[in-house]
This record gives C-alpha cells, sequence and structure tokens, in this order.
C-alpha cells in the first residue's frame, strides 16, 4: 500500500520570515525529532544523519549529472534529501513512516532556497518500498539512500529489478552488507547478495561514514557503496539463476553435486550440468562468479 504525498500539504503555513535555510544540522535534527514527538525505531533503521559535510560528501559520491532524477528510499527528516536538491538533483524520497512523511515536505519547503515545487524537482511517496509497483514524475536514472539497514539488501535489489532507468546508486548500508556487497566469489563473505546483485551490477567501496555523524549515534558501522548497472550475463531468466543460487547456497558448506541435486532432479543430472558448464562438481557455490551460476542454469534449462 503506497501514496503520493502532495507537495506542499494542504494548509501548510510557512513560518513568518522562513527559518534558517540549508541542510541539518545536529540542533535543527533533535529540534525537529522534539517537536514531532518522535522516537527514532530501531527496527525501521531511524538514524537521522546530522553533519552537513557527511551529507555533501555522500551527495559526491553518487557522481549525480545535473538535474538528474534520483530515487531516495527512507528519507527520514530530509538530511540526505536536502543534500540531494541543494546539489541540483530532482528527487522522488519513498518514505515508510507515516510521521516523517508528513513532516518531510514542510522541512523542504523551508529550508530549501528556492523550495521546489511538486512534480518539478521534488516527489514524496509514502508506503513500503519493498511494495511500490511505480513512481511518479520521469523515469529516475539514479538511487541515492541511506537504507534502512535490516531490509537494505532487499530494498536494492528489488529497485534495481523493478526500475531499469536506475543506472547507478550510491547506498549507505552497515559495514557487515557492505561487504558482502563488494564481495567477489572465494571471498568469506561472498554469498547471495553478492551473487545476486552481480547479476545487474558492479559494486565498490565508496567511504566510511562515522557513527557520531547519526542521531541517534548507531551501535553498528556504516559504509557507501557505488554500484553501476551493466547487462546480466545471460540469456537465460533473472528468476533461473536466482533459484539456482539460492540452492547452491542453502547448503554452503556442501559440493555443488550435493547442493544442487534438489535443485537438478538428483545428483547426477547436478553433475552432468556442472561437467557441461565447465565446473567441477566438487566445488562449493561461494567460488562461483556470476557468469558460471548463469552458464550453469542454461545447462541446466537445456534437461
Amino acid at each position: 500500500m503506497w501514496c503520493l504525498v502532495s507537495f506542499p500539504p494542504k494548509g501548510l503555513v510557512l513560518i513568518p520570515g522562513r527559518p534558517e535555510t540549508g541542510l541539518l544540522t545536529p540542533g535543527a535534527v533533535r529540534g525537529l525529532v522534539e517537536r514531532l514527538a518522535l522516537r527514532p525505531s530501531k527496527r525501521l533503521g531511524q538514524n537521522f544523519v546530522v553533519d552537513p559535510g557527511i551529507v555533501r560528501r555522500i551527495v559526491a559520491a553518487a557522481r549525480l549529472e545535473p538535474n538528474e532524477r534520483v530515487i531516495e528510499v527512507g528519507p527520514g527528516l530530509g538530511s540526505l534529501t536536502l543534500g540531494l536538491l541543494e546539489a541540483g538533483a530532482s528527487v522522488v524520497a519513498v518514505e515508510y513512516d507515516t510521521i516523517l512523511a508528513a513532516a518531510l515536505p514542510e522541512t523542504i519547503a523551508q529550508r530549501s532556497d528556492p523550495p521546489p515545487g511538486l512534480g518539478d524537482r521534488f516527489d514524496l511517496v509514502r508506503g513500503d518500498a519493498l511494495e511500490v509497483e511505480a513512481l511518479p514524475g520521469r523515469a529516475a536514472s539514479a538511487m541515492v539512500a541511506n537504507l534502512p539497514y535490516s531490509v537494505a539488501t532487499k530494498v536494492l535489489l528489488r529497485f534495481l529489478e523493478r526500475f531499469d532507468s536506475i543506472r547507478h546508486a550510491l547506498v549507505m548500508v552497515q559495514s557487515e552488507v557492505a561487504a558482502r556487497l563488494v564481495a567477489g566469489p572465494g571471498s568469506r563473505v561472498y554469498g547471495l547478495p553478492s551473487a545476486k546483485l552481480a547479476w545487474c551490477a558492479s559494486a565498490r567501496p565508496a567511504g566510511h561514514v562515522p557513527r557520531n555523524a547519526f542521531f541517534p549515534v548507531p551501535r553498528v558501522d556504516s559504509e557507501l557503496v557505488y554500484l553501476e548497472r551493466h547487462q546480466p550475463p545471460a540469456t537465460v531468466s533473472r528468476a533461473a539463476v536466482f533459484e539456482l543460487i539460492d540452492a547452491a547456497f542453502a547448503m554452503r558448506r556442501k559440493t555443488l553435486r550435493v547442493a544442487l541435486a534438489g535443485h537438478s532432479g538428483g545428483a547426477g543430472r547436478a553433475e552432468a550440468a556442472l561437467v557441461r558448464a565447465g565446473i567441477d562438481p566438487m566445488a562449493r557455490g561461494e567460488t562461483l562468479s556470476i557468469e558460471q551460476f548463469a552458464r550453469l542454469a542454461e545447462e541446466l534449462s537445456r534437461d
């Protein structure tokens, strides 16, 4: 369930003389939290960036073009949203929290100079990012987001699948998740997220974000990951490859001959397909590149 929130909200009355414009400072964030009687949710990953310098560094690392249309998931109080608008981007933000979604347009209107108009450079969608089927305005070519850490990988993969106009992205995630996203075959942390992301994008580290840049201060470290979309490595369907990846990592410590037996109709069939694909049947899933997974899926489809 999702809905488009109009901007500015009906009945909004701006404070005479307008308050301070610009990016959110620690004091401004705390002021908003108090005014909204907000209790930041750990479950929703509500840790708000309070350092304008960090915000500008994130925006710079996103390598945006002038007036580029950007998807932001989980804008929260608007720290990063304001930074994107300041840099000249056009933003469509997706926010799950009802209180935050209601407050964000007013914050944008008061602190942007000049404030953007609905359908011009800012749109807001309230709803679950995993359920959003379409977005207002022109197609977005970038995604820049401080993703809710508990669903970061799901949201990232979902948006790359659903919105093929996204050609690059910069996401802030928990350090452990970042390590998995950028890991290559054979790495200790290479797994489902690594392989599935590699289907349509390449990923590289883009910087560290200190804990004291947030309010409240999180108990985990955060990293930036930059992604660039590329063509999938095979004509076989994404679903077929992802099912194969799921099967391979469901029994991570088993050889592929054994791990893929249930998926392939028996260990013998799995071994035959592996051999035809040029893969050692005694190898494990954590050693396969996305190209090898795709080649194996093609061989299994022939059976």
